[in-house]
């Protein structure tokens, strides 16, 4: 009897569920589920997804290395049966239409400096907003997160009548600055809650060995915010690239970007179409190929911001 009381009191402090037979932890909805997505029937149709997106634009490569006779005739997957059916006329077509050529060149001159501006302007707020003290502030900041809900259309008429005062209307100044300025409030939120991250002993250190602002910023901020900074750049790019309505608006109309420019071929679809299809397929080429070559900094951007 007196052996069996230790044994007792032993079992009465052990904590619940340590034993072998005890109650097994329920296992989150969430995690069930993550672990049937690393499954390989979920690899195999997230595979097969990937390949349904990319449909599209293989047909479009396809449309544009058949001529207007072969696509009349059908279809262009015909052309996989029969690859003699493919030329690269349309490209040379394409290359020899002032109108097309130029408006590549003008969709660069607008995409280019809408996206550094962007990210120069955007990396020196968000590291004002961050690591800076000046009157103001916070409140600055949120007036920027307000106007993230602005949309772009309500600009339209004021800002055409700026842009009309001071000359810059149907210019490609006009279309640069006005992406630059609705870039910057996603831009200023994005960098500084990034920027804010980073550990305030580190930036100290360095003040204590002499650097200044200028300095702190471009050897410091910057290279630990080299992903955040990819990442935007990327949406920057994008967006001015693919815009339409703001180039319609606001840019040359005997120098329009690809955009508009294409718009205005599908109006005479049935004669343009082998200068439609190849510069449909370079408009769209051109930023996949921004997003691959950036896709690993993209990466490190955005698993850096989610684990933070």
């Amino acid at each position: 009897m007196n052996g069996a009381a230790p044994h007792a009191a032993a079992a009465r402090t052990a904590p619940a569920g340590a034993g072998a037979a005890g109650p097994r932890a329920a296992v989150p909805l969430v995690s069930r589920l993550a672990a049937r997505a690393a499954s390989g029937a979920v690899r195999v149709f997230l595979v097969l997804a990937a390949a349904f997106w990319l449909l599209p634009t293989v047909g479009l490569l396809v449309s544009s290395l058949l001529s207007p006779a072969d696509l009349a005739s059908g279809g262009w997957w015909r052309a996989l049966t029969a690859p003699a059916r493919l030329t690269a006329e349309n490209y040379s077509a394409l290359l020899s239409n002032e109108a097309v050529t130029t408006s590549l060149v003008s969709t660069v001159l607008i995409t280019v400096p809408a996206t550094l501006l962007v990210l120069a302007l955007g990396a020196f707020a968000g590291y004002a907003f961050a690591w800076l003290e000046f009157p103001g502030r916070d409140a600055l900041f949120l007036v920027v997160v307000a106007l993230l809900v602005v949309p772009v259309q309500v600009a339209l008429i004021p800002v055409s009548e700026l842009f009309g005062a001071v000359g810059l209307f149907e210019t490609t100044a006009g279309v640069v600055l006005f992406h630059t300025a609705f870039g910057l409030p996603f831009a200023v939120f994005l960098l500084r809650n990034f920027f804010a991250e980073i550990p305030r002993e580190l930036l100290e250190a360095a003040r204590l060995d002499g650097a200044g602002e200028l300095r702190l910023f471009t050897r410091v901020v910057l290279p630990l915010g080299g992903p955040a900074i990819a990442s935007l750049g990327i949406f920057q790019f994008l967006w001015v690239w693919n815009d339409m309505l703001v180039a319609l608006v606001f840019a040359d109309s005997t120098r329009p970007p690809i955009t508009v420019a294409l718009q205005q071929q599908v109006r005479q679809f049935g004669n343009n179409i082998d200068v439609l299809a190849p510069g449909a397929f370079i408009s769209m080429v051109v930023p996949l190929v921004v997003f691959f070559a950036f896709q690993r900094q993209f990466v490190s951007g955005v698993l850096a911001g989610a684990i933070k």
